[in-house]
């Protein structure tokens, strides 16, 4: 197989190892910058360029597309779809999970556990939308935001007032979701795989900090879902239509909640975590994929 990796940065440690497994597994494989395409959208014959070259042999992508180039990049896959070429995630599955609103109202509907979460756009609201969610402490998270980028723990309503007033006065789509206190600063990441958890470890806040991102200092260790977390993991990822991603959730006193699923989970932490090879199983995932989505069409 021809397979691009749409990815800013081939050193990045996730880019890197997706391009190695690809290739020990006998595929061509180019790492391709999505900021550097240009697209001609015509009904007859739809293009992507790269640079001064054409784009139009290959078989599959991998979209590695970062949240800071959503927009352009889902815009690329979507082209490279229209020109029938699969994608491992479509662009559309990767725009719902992009967007934490949606992301929660998608989720909500499929009947997963989430945090009580509040929105609204009134500045009227604020005081309401604290006490839905039981009051503070209480976690305020920007839509778009990423890797615990954009997530304050307001531990007073007065903070959580003054947090929400002045994210409204730059104009930051936000949401206002509960405090799970049990969860003590930990978290799980499920790593799923089509109708899989291939990998599963649990994410240690350092001292000091509630965010329990790896990106933020935090520590990791494998750890044992039950099968309710597998299932709940998997439902998420299917329910926005993702075929790999990176669910995380929280054990609280009402069982597992899904907090996040990222749509290009990164596999540094994970892969030294569990000492599994991850990379290799999306490839060949990808392998499997694309071949019955050639039979489908063809």
């Amino acid at each position: 197989m021809k397979i691009a990796i749409l990815s800013r940065n081939p050193r990045i440690y996730s880019t890197y190892r997706l391009v190695q497994a690809a290739r020990k597994r006998g595929h061509s494989v180019r790492v391709v910058n999505p900021l550097r395409c240009f697209m001609n959208i015509t009904s007859a014959k739809p293009m992507v360029h790269y640079r001064e070259e054409s784009l139009t042999d290959f078989d599959a992508i991998i979209p590695r597309i970062g949240a800071s180039i959503t927009f352009y990049g889902t815009a690329i896959v979507r082209q490279f779809e229209m020109m029938g070429v699969h994608s491992l995630n479509e662009s559309t599955a990767i725009t719902r999970s992009r967007d934490k609103l949606r992301c929660l109202q998608i989720l909500s509907r499929a009947g997963i556990g989430l945090p009580v979460t509040s929105y609204a756009h009134s500045t009227k609201m604020t005081s309401k939308l604290i006490e839905q969610v039981g009051g503070a402490p209480c976690v305020i998270k920007l839509i778009e935001g990423t890797q615990g980028k954009g997530v304050i723990l307001a531990e007073t309503a007065k903070a959580a007032e003054s947090v929400i007033d002045g994210l409204r006065q730059m104009d930051a789509h936000f949401l206002v979701q509960q405090f799970i206190p049990e969860s003590n600063g930990c978290d799980i990441r499920a790593f799923v795989i089509g109708n899989k958890v291939v990998a599963s470890m649990m994410r240690v806040a350092k001292e000091g900090e509630f965010r329990s991102n790896l990106h933020r200092g935090g520590s990791a260790v494998p750890v044992v879902l039950t099968e309710t977390e597998k299932a709940m993991a998997i439902n998420a990822a299917k329910s926005l239509g993702l075929a790999v991603a990176g669910v995380d959730l929280l054990r609280s006193k009402k069982g597992p909640l899904v907090i996040e699923v990222n749509s290009s989970p990164g596999l540094q932490g994970i892969e030294r975590t569990t000492e599994l090879d991850i990379a290799t199983m999306v490839i060949q995932y990808i392998e499997e994929s694309a071949k019955k989505s050639e039979e489908y069409l063809g």
